[in-house]
């Protein structure tokens, strides 16, 4: 009993051949006998089983709203869905002319005081102009059967402008190689102002700019009492224009030499 008892612990043992008996002592006394033992507990703090029952329906209410939500469509599915094509009976030159009063006005008012001189600050402002609801015509074109058609734009997309005639036919026009023209009416009263500041007598003033690959041919003459007011005249080549209307919007377009002018 007493040779158990003098028994050394087996950690005390290998420290003593290590180290000097008072050292081997010190370190299983601090190390051994009296290193704290940190405890976890098994089981996490009970919580309230109300509020976990309200969060578990919260959580099946917003998994149920998830699945009744509708995704949305793809462009491929919006496309052959048609939701981008103009139905037969909406393919009419007369739904379309309050578009196109309502271009005038918004065009004059992008334009400014350039509306009457032309020039590169016009040519900047029309680059990043919105053409749904302008009166085009092609006036050149490496097709030379598109030569000649004229109508309201109803779709100004990136590659081609969907044009409806007077005759009410729907035309696509693609912008690459082709060169459109179009009339902005100005009014009388400012157009007199111009005309006697500049010292017009009726032949007119023809400004030719070119930036963008964008041409605008401006043309003020006083005109009878019985025709149309005078207006100014713009042609735009569609191949610098191969952009979406958001785009150019925001995008900034650099006057550079163009090959085809």
């Amino acid at each position: 009993m007493n040779s158990k008892k003098n028994e050394q612990p087996f950690a005390a043992v290998i420290l003593s051949k290590a180290h000097d008996k008072k050292e081997a002592n010190q370190i299983f006394t601090d190390k051994v006998q009296l290193r704290p033992l940190f405890l976890t507990p098994t089981s996490p703090p009970p919580s309230d089983a109300r509020e976990v029952r309200r969060r578990r329906a919260q959580q099946k209410k917003q998994a149920a709203r998830k699945r009744l939500k509708p995704k949305p469509l793809s462009s491929s599915q919006r496309r052959e869905l048609g939701l981008y094509d103009v139905p037969r009976e909406g393919q009419k030159y007369a739904l379309f002319e309050p578009l196109h009063n309502l271009w005038l006005g918004y065009i004059r008012e992008i334009l400014g005081n350039e509306i009457y001189t032309g020039g590169e600050g016009a040519a900047s402002k029309l680059c990043s102009a919105d053409f749904h609801g302008a009166e085009v015509e092609v006036v050149r074109s490496g097709c030379v059967s598109r030569v000649g058609i004229m109508g309201i734009v109803i779709k100004d997309s990136k590659f081609a402008f969907e044009i409806i005639t007077k005759k009410n036919v729907l035309k696509l026009v693609p912008k690459e190689g082709t060169v459109f023209r179009f009339r902005v009416p100005v009014q009388n009263q400012q157009q007199t102002e111009t005309t006697k500041a500049e010292g017009n007598t009726g032949s007119g003033q023809q400004t030719d700019e070119k930036m963008e690959g964008l041409e605008t041919t401006a043309t003020t003459t006083t005109a009878p009492p019985d025709k149309p007011p005078p207006s100014m005249v713009f042609e735009i080549h569609g191949e610098q224009f191969r952009f979406r209307p958001t785009d150019r919007a925001t995008r900034k377009f650099r006057a550079h030499f163009s090959k085809r002018l």
